[in-house]
C-alpha cells in the first residue's frame, strides 16, 4: 500500500481481512508476535513500513538511541517459522522496546480496546496530558519518580536489613566479643594435638630417643664407631689411588651428619618432660576450641576465624548502620522535593486546561447530534504515582437533566464512538504525530452525524495522514484514495486482499455499501452524488 498523505479510507465486508493490515501495522509498532500471524507456516513473513519523518523533530531521538536517522525511515520486522522474531530500524536491529519508542511518534491507532480503556482514568490522564501538551513535562516527572523509587526500594531494604542487624546486634556482639577473646590462631589446633600426644607418652618418647643415642654414639658397638673405623681404613687406602677419595669425602660427610643427628636427637631429648601443668593448659585450649567448634557447628579454626571476621562486618555494620539510613533518607527526601515540586507542576498543568477541555468537547459532541451533552472532571490529588499526582475521572452525561457519570456507565456504543472521536480530534490539533488510524469509528452513526465525522477527518487529514477503516459509505466516499479489503479462493484457500480503488470503482462499492450487492440506479446515483461532494 501506498497510501495518500491525507485521507484515506478502507472498506470491505465484515471478516474480509481488514484486521490482517491492522496486524501488520502493529507489529511495525512493536506487538509481539508468533507463529499464528503466518500465512505460510514455513517461509518467514517480512512486514516493512517506510515512514517520511523529516517534519517531526526526531533527530535527537534517534541519536539517543544509537540509531541512523533518515528522512524516510525504514521499519522492518522478520517474524521466522519458529516464531522468533527480528526488528529494525534503518537496517539496524533494535528490540521491540526501541521498536515501540519511534512507534508512538509515528502512528495513533484508535481501536475498539481504546474505546474499552476510555473508561480508565490512567488513560483519561493521558488524554488531557495530550491536550495540555505536557509531554516534556511529564517525561521529566516518569524520569525522577523511577530514580524515586529505585532509591525508595534501596532504603527500604537498608532499612530493613538495620531492624535485623539491630536484633542480633547484642548477640553478635557477644559471639564477636568471644572470639576476640579466644585469640585464635590458624593452624594452632594441629600444633597443640600433637604437643599433647608428645606429653602424655613423654616416658616412651624419652626412651626411645635415649636407644637411639645409644646405637649411635655411646656401646660399644656404635653407629659412630662402625662410622670411625671405616674411615680410617679407606683412608689408608688412599695412598694407593686417588680414586677412593670420593668414598672418603662421603664417609666423613656421614660422619658430620652423623654427630650432628645425634645432637639433635639429645636437645630433643632434653626437651621431652611430663608436665602436668602444661598438659592441663592444652587440654583446657582444645576443650576451649572444641566447645566454639560445636556452638558454630564447625570443625576447623580457620573456619571459627572466618565467622569471627564476618561478626565483625555485621558489628561495624551495626555502628555504620545509622549513618548510612540517614545519608539514604537524606537522598530519598530531597528525590521526593523534587518529584512533589514537578508533580505539582504537572497537576496545575493539568488543571488549567480542563476547563477548556470540556468546554472544547462539549461543543464537538453538540455539532455531532448531542446537543444535551455535558462533560465534567473531577480532580483529586493522590500520593505521587508513575502517572503523576492526580487521579481525573471524565463524566459524561448525554442526555439533557442526567447528572454526569463515568464514562464506562453511561455512554451507548453510538455515543462513546462519537466521544471518543470528538477526543481524537482535540488531540489530533495539539500533536505532530503523521499518522491517525480509526478502526471503525463510526460505530452507531449514520446520516448528518456521518457527514459531520467526514469534515472533521478531512480537517484532520489536512495536517496529518488518516486511515479510516469504515462501513459508511459517507466516510468511504470522502477520502483522497479509497482501497478495498476482499477475499479470493485459490486453489480451494481463502486469500484477503486490498486494492486501491479507481473512480468507476469506488462508485460501484460505495453504492453496494447504500443498496446491498445488486445495486439499484438509485443507489448508483446516490454513490455518485457522495463522491461530488
Amino acid at each position: 500500500m501506498d497510501p495518500s498523505p491525507h485521507f484515506n479510507t478502507v472498506t470491505g465486508e465484515t471478516g474480509a481481512g481488514k484486521s490482517i493490515m491492522l496486524g501488520a501495522l502493529g507489529l511495525l509498532l512493536g506487538n509481539r508476535a508468533d507463529t499464528r500471524v503466518l500465512f505460510e507456516e514455513n517461509q518467514k513473513c517480512v512486514i516493512e513500513g517506510s515512514f517520511e519523518i523529516s517534519k517531526l523533530n526526531m533527530i535527537d531521538l534517534f541519536d539517543s538511541l544509537e540509531l541512523d536517522y533518515q528522512d524516510e525511515t525504514i521499519i522492518r520486522r522478520e517474524i521466522s517459522s519458529t516464531g522468533k522474531s527480528r526488528a529494525f530500524i534503518n537496517d539496524t536491529p533494535v528490540t521491540l522496546d526501541v521498536m515501540k519508542t519511534i512507534g508512538n511518534f509515528l502512528v495513533d491507532v484508535h481501536s475498539q480496546r481504546d474505546t474499552y480503556l476510555l473508561g480508565h482514568t490512567s488513560y483519561q490522564l493521558r488524554m488531557i496530558d495530550g491536550y495540555a501538551q505536557n509531554t516534556n513535562l511529564f517525561d521529566k516527572y516518569r524520569i525522577i519518580y523511577k530514580n524515586f523509587k529505585k532509591h525508595e526500594s534501596e532504603f527500604n531494604i537498608l532499612k530493613q536489613q538495620a531492624e535485623e542487624l539491630n536484633k542480633e546486634s547484642d548477640y553478635n556482639h557477644f559471639l564477636l566479643e568471644e572470639l576476640e577473646k579466644s585469640a585464635l590462631s590458624d593452624g594452632e589446633q594441629e600444633t597443640l594435638e600433637e604437643e599433647l600426644r608428645i606429653i602424655e607418652h613423654a616416658e616412651e618418647i624419652k626412651s626411645k630417643l635415649f636407644e637411639c643415642q645409644e646405637l649411635m654414639e655411646n656401646s660399644e658397638f656404635s653407629v659412630n664407631a662402625g662410622l670411625q673405623q671405616a674411615f680410617k681404613n679407606i683412608d689408608q687406602i688412599t695412598a694407593f689411588a686417588e680414586h677412593f677419595e670420593p668414598l672418603k669425602s662421603r664417609l666423613e660427610s656421614c660422619l658430620l651428619e652423623l654427630k650432628d643427628l645425634a645432637e639433635e636427637i639429645e636437645n630433643e631429648s632434653h626437651k621431652v618432660d611430663f608436665d602436668k601443668d602444661r598438659q592441663e593448659e592444652v587440654q583446657e585450649r582444645l576443650g576451649l576450641l572444641f566447645q566454639l567448634f560445636q556452638k558454630h557447628h564447625v570443625n576447623t579454626v580457620s573456619e571459627l576465624i572466618e565467622i569471627r571476621e564476618n561478626l565483625r562486618k555485621k558489628v561495624n555494620k551495626v555502628l555504620n548502620m545509622d549513618d548510612e539510613l540517614s545519608n539514604a533518607k537524606e537522598r530519598l527526601d530531597q528525590l521526593e522535593s523534587e518529584l512533589r515540586l514537578i508533580g505539582k507542576n504537572l497537576t496545575e498543568s493539568r488543571v488549567a486546561v480542563l476547563e477548556n477541555f470540556k468546554r472544547e468537547l462539549e461543543s464537538l459532541l453538540k455539532e455531532l447530534a448531542m446537543p444535551f451533552a455535558s462533560i465534567d472532571a473531577h480532580h483529586e490529588i493522590i500520593v505521587p504515582s508513575e502517572n503523576g499526582m492526580d487521579k481525573i475521572t471524565i463524566l459524561f452525561s448525554a442526555n439533557a437533566g442526567v447528572t454526569p457519570s463515568e464514562l464506562k456507565n453511561v455512554a451507548s456504543g453510538g455515543e462513546f464512538s462519537r466521544l471518543m472521536f470528538s477526543i481524537k480530534y482535540m488531540l489530533a490539533g495539539k500533536t505532530s504525530l503523521p499518522t491517525i488510524i480509526f478502526d471503525e469509528i463510526d460505530t452507531g452513526v449514520s446520516g448528518e452525524i456521518a457527514m459531520k465525522l467526514v469534515s472533521m477527518m478531512k480537517e484532520m487529514a489536512s495536517r496529518h495522514q488518516v486511515v479510516a477503516i469504515t462501513h459508511l459509505p459517507q466516510i468511504a466516499a470522502s477520502g483522497d484514495e479509497h482501497y478495498f479489503v476482499f477475499k479470493e479462493n485459490e486453489n480451494g484457500r481463502s486469500i484477503s486482499k486490498i486494492k486501491k480503488l479507481q473512480h468507476q470503482e469506488r462508485e460501484e462499492e460505495i453504492a453496494k455499501m447504500i443498496g446491498g450487492d445488486h445495486p439499484s440506479e438509485a443507489a448508483m446515483e446516490n454513490a455518485r452524488e457522495l463522491l461530488a461532494r
